[in-house]
């Protein structure tokens, strides 16, 4: 019902491939972000994109994948393209490994594609976390790296004192947050041996195209290893 609510062709769904007069509206009211057909939302959207313009240099070759916190809506998709698929989180029953971004118990050079979406800014050690996401990836492979962010902030806003829910959805724009992203996002990875090769991937992009697709989430980098 909802699929014939939004019939039309204004957008374009890259995640399902379905057109619409414009997507629906989120559980807050903000217009035009949610998928009628597979749900997916702008940073699913932007990620699948990405996946669809950029993996096209690797379609002679699987690739080995490491995919944090897996969404649905993105597993298949990923799977489709991996030689070696492994999805991980700390406890989502989902999981194929449960283990902590912190520490993970996996081989230096490991994977050619890392997905790593919205995870970043739930971790307590968010520098040591990227600096694993630098280890287990192959040079010359690509680390997608998702975060909320504010371009108004010049750097990421943190404070352990925060810890009530309603203060954290405040500073932190979600309860279970501990940080929220500034422009500093990609010095911080640097920092942790990540090369950026991609500041904010959705400004790169043509106004179009973005809005076609309904791609939002400027706090979306993609990074690699020397």
């Amino acid at each position: 019902a909802l699929v014939r609510e939004y019939a039309g062709d204004a957008v374009q769904c890259p995640c399902c491939g379905h057109s619409f007069r414009e997507f629906a509206p989120d559980v807050r009211g903000n217009p035009n972000r949610i998928c009628p057909s597979c749900d997916a939302h702008q940073r699913h959207r932007l990620l699948a994109y990405w996946l669809d313009e950029e993996l096209s240099a690797w379609s002679t070759r699987r690739v080995d994948v490491l995919h944090f916190a897996p969404e649905p809506i993105m597993e298949p998709r990923l799977r489709g393209i991996a030689r070696e698929y492994l999805s991980t989180d700390l406890d989502a029953p989902q999981a194929m490994l449960h283990a902590d971004i912190q520490d993970l118990p996996l081989a230096d050079d490991a994977f050619d594609l890392v997905v790593c979406s919205h995870v970043l800014e739930h971790v307590p050690d968010d520098r040591q976390a990227m600096r694993e996401l630098a280890r287990v990836l192959k040079p010359g492979g690509r680390a997608l790296i998702l975060v909320p962010m504010d371009i108004s902030r010049p750097d990421t806003y943190e404070d352990p004192a925060i810890t009530e829910p309603e203060d954290r959805v405040r500073a932190f724009w979600q309860a279970d947050h501990v940080r929220l992203y500034g422009r500093d996002a990609p010095s911080r990875m640097r920092d942790a041996g990540l090369t950026v090769l991609v500041d904010r991937y959705v400004e790169s992009l043509p106004p179009d195209v973005v809005a076609r697709h309904g791609m939002g989430s400027p706090g979306m980098f993609v990074c690699t290893v020397d």
